[in-house]
């Protein structure tokens, strides 16, 4: 695979960071799973990263700029590089949830304006 890159990871890990390990060069993503109980131990922003984070199971509280507000599975939330954030998993929950960092403003294309389909494209044996 030239122009691919797999890795296996362990999805219970308290935090997998695949930057490093998928050789990312756009995006840094997380894997992470507080404890019920747990909190980030800081409240932090980010110099030009904006950041989505994806509440994949359970239920907690997120902090930005002075303000908490729960959140639970099935929650996006992206968060401007200078917002100052923090979050915690519910006393009764544990949070599994990715965060996807990614230079605010750098997207040009996406979905089907960054998309090429082409008939001359090797095909999986799925695709007839």
């Amino acid at each position: 695979m030239k122009n691919a890159k797999l890795q296996h990871v362990n999805m219970t890990a308290s935090r997998t960071e695949l930057h490093e390990l998928l050789s990312l060069t756009g995006t840094e993503v997380s894997i992470n799973n507080l404890p019920a109980g747990v909190s980030i131990p800081f409240v932090h922003a980010h110099k030009n990263n904006e950041e989505l984070y994806i509440v994949l199971s359970g239920k907690g509280s997120f902090f930005v700029d002075g303000e908490e507000f729960l959140i639970s599975e099935g929650d996006c939330l992206r968060v401007d590089p200078k917002g100052e954030r923090c979050l915690k998993a519910a006393d009764d929950s544990a949070l599994r949830y990715l965060c996807i960092q990614s230079r605010a403003g750098s997207l040009q294309g996406y979905t089907m304006s960054d998309g090429i389909i082409s008939e001359e494209f090797k095909k999986p044996s799925w695709l007839k």
